[in-house]
């Protein structure tokens, strides 16, 4: 297939960090308390599936194991560990839109050595295929945990991350949207049979269709002109329940996002599609019921080849990113094709338990404010989440 990009996609990297960080930037910062759920979940509008503790917690782990299981079956996937650090001039580390900031640490007796907390494992999962030896039409999965500083935290974004990662080798010839499609149906038959389990055990009623959606960016926005992002998503999941959501990254001809901002480095998102759209890559999302509103669990999609490679590093303005060790071992053909994505863990819990506020399902750190509001609510958060500043503060 081949793969093209127009010229209005060429633009500076200071106009492409712009409309990065607007992009990147989905809470009302004028509002003190725009992390709160949406305000029907809110006044005794919504009602914790667990109550107890404990059997919240075998729950997650249930959701979790479940899932992993699932996936490793259909998508023929095989766990492995995971680094919870990489160098940061390894290149190893995902740059997300370019603009965030990695969570850094200096070893106490190598100064100067840069260690990155990872965002996400897209490239290492790659050259982990490469390092264990993964033949093709066989992947892997890791358990992944990572801090993003400047992730926004509301009720669906946390500054702590857990994904199960996912990767697989394919062949060249796979490198096509056919086949992106038949991946994501199995990843999408994982979520399903999880989500039946978990209801089945906890006596939670089902939502999910048993089919999953497959919709463009480029059709939402020929039909939806004027909608925002956000609001071409929920369009597309109120209808549908699951969606896939192909063509993620990359410019309309304004030089505007076509619909949110991927890595020039791990996601293709100038490879011409058959139907004349561009990108091998999407989000999975679905419609809340407990929310209302679209709600993503995955993103995923086949990985740049050198020769894309090197076309986005130009269209971001990034072309040194060439000389880092990853890239260079892309680019010599040593890393093998592969398609991977990673899957929220906390988030997909949130969806499969009916909670809220994405603290009830994880242990992170969320406004103070708010959380008085939620306690008051009778919304508790998990862990040290429920605290202001002293850890020492006993659960009510």
């Amino acid at each position: 297939m081949a793969t093209t990009a127009k010229p209005q996609q060429q633009v500076t990297h200071f106009l492409f960090s712009i409309v990065l960080a607007t992009m990147a930037c989905t809470l009302n910062r004028d509002d003190p308390l725009g992390g709160l759920p949406p305000k029907h979940c809110l006044d005794g509008g919504y009602k914790p599936v667990f109550t107890d503790k404990l059997l919240l917690e075998e729950a997650l782990l249930f959701c979790k194991t479940t899932l992993e299981n699932n996936l490793k079956e259909n998508v023929n996937l095989v766990r492995v560990s995971a680094p919870l650090f990489v160098t940061r001039a390894s290149g190893f580390n995902d740059n997300l839109n370019g603009i965030e900031r990695p969570a850094t640490f200096e070893p106490r007796d190598f100064p100067g050595t840069h260690l990155e907390v990872p965002f996400s494992l897209a490239k290492w999962k790659r050259w982990a295929l490469h390092y264990y030896g993964v033949e093709a039409g066989k992947g892997i999965v890791t358990d992944f945990r990572g801090l993003r500083c400047d992730d926004d935290v509301d009720f669906t974004h946390s500054l702590y991350v857990d994904q199960f990662d996912w990767e697989k080798h394919i062949s060249p010839e796979d490198r096509n949207v056919e086949y992106l499609k038949s991946t994501v149906k199995s990843i999408y038959k994982a979520l399903y049979d999880t989500e039946q389990a978990v209801c089945e055990k906890y006596g939670i009623e089902p939502f999910l269709p048993e089919e999953v959606t497959f919709a463009t960016s480029d059709d939402m926005i020929r039909d939806h002109p004027h909608a925002t992002p956000k609001q071409r998503e929920n369009i597309l999941c109120e209808k549908h329940k699951a969606v896939f959501f192909i063509g993620i990254g990359g410019l309309k001809e304004d030089g505007q996002l076509r619909h949110d901002g991927r890595a020039p480095d791990y996601d293709d998102w100038i490879t011409e599609r058959p139907d004349g759209g561009f990108g091998l890559n999407g989000d999975l999302l679905v419609w809340n019921p407990v929310l209302k509103q679209s709600f993503e669990l995955s993103s995923m999609g086949i990985r740049v080849n050198p020769e894309v490679l090197l076309k986005q590093l130009d269209l971001c303005n990034v072309p040194e990113r060439k000389n880092f060790v990853w890239h260079k071992m892309l680019l010599d053909g040593t890393l093998p094709q592969t398609i991977g994505g990673g899957i929220g863990q906390s988030r997909t819990c949130q969806f499969l338990l009916r909670a809220c506020h994405i603290g009830e399902v994880q242990h992170g750190w969320y406004n103070p404010a708010e959380v008085d509001i939620l306690k008051k609510d009778g919304i508790n958060l998990l862990g040290l989440g429920e605290f202001d500043a002293d850890p020492s503060a006993k659960s009510s």
